[in-house]
């Protein structure tokens, strides 16, 4: 069976709302940029909520000039869009889930393939935490605390998760990987949980304390793949 990850760029206080452009403040950073592309590269399916693929598709899917992966990732990917009003997605390779979400991605799970990437689409994120069919949570911790906006667990029930991985990178992101308590119990299905671009981290005081040390690096404003907001900004990629 595929495991559901929620892959989020996220503040230390814990949201994702894409306002301000905190997330631009990393600025370039190869080795993120390596993490996030092994994470494309272990999926093959991107489930979204109406919004967010209207978003995406109108700014990828006519990409010619992307040298990132991103745009070709998500042309060949299956993708899962959760609406009860959208009749036409236009854009190949799209499957519209418009039935109760439990059955529906019990559906989609049970196909055979490997992981299936959410991000974005708070409101449907809401929805997955609440029904208990998140399988990891794959954050990427940007260095800012916003003081407001929707956070990723805003009245969603009380998770125990367990720490898979723990990762500084030069920019002072971090990411943090961990699977709902349940999949751990259950052996993840069968699967054993994978490293994204780097080795596992055994959860421990002195493993994470060793890891808490930022490296310096230049920064820019190049921002990892991205995609068009509202307002005409950019969002970073994190799929």
């Amino acid at each position: 069976m595929r495991r559901l990850v929620v892959t989020q760029n996220i503040t230390v206080d814990g949201v994702i709302e894409a306002t301000d452009d905190w997330f631009a403040r990393a600025g370039h950073d190869p080795d993120m940029d390596r993490a996030l592309a092994a994470q494309r590269d272990a999926s093959d399916g991107f489930l979204v909520g109406r919004k967010t693929f209207e978003g995406m598709r109108d700014f990828w899917a006519p990409r010619t000039d992307d040298t990132t992966g991103v745009a070709e990732h998500l042309n060949r990917v299956a993708k899962y869009v959760v609406s009860s009003t959208l009749q036409d997605p236009g854009w190949a390779n799209t499957t519209v889930l418009s039935g109760p979400l439990v059955e529906e991605i019990g559906r989609i799970t049970a196909l055979d393939g490997s992981d299936i990437v959410c991000t974005g689409s708070i409101d449907l994120c809401h929805a997955l935490i609440g029904a208990d069919l998140v399988d990891e949570y794959r954050l990427f911790v940007h260095p800012f605390a916003r003081g407001h906006g929707r956070r990723l667990f805003d009245g969603t029930p009380p998770r125990h998760l367990v720490l898979r991985e723990f990762r500084a990178f030069p920019s002072a992101t971090v990411l943090t990987r961990y699977d709902t308590q349940r999949i751990t119990e259950r052996g993840a299905r069968g699967r054993p949980a994978r490293p994204v671009g780097g080795s596992d981290v055994v959860a421990g005081a002195r493993e994470v304390a060793d890891l808490l040390t930022f490296p310096e690096s230049p920064r820019s404003s190049a921002i990892n793949g991205s995609a068009i907001r509202a307002d005409g900004g950019v969002l970073p990629t994190i799929i």
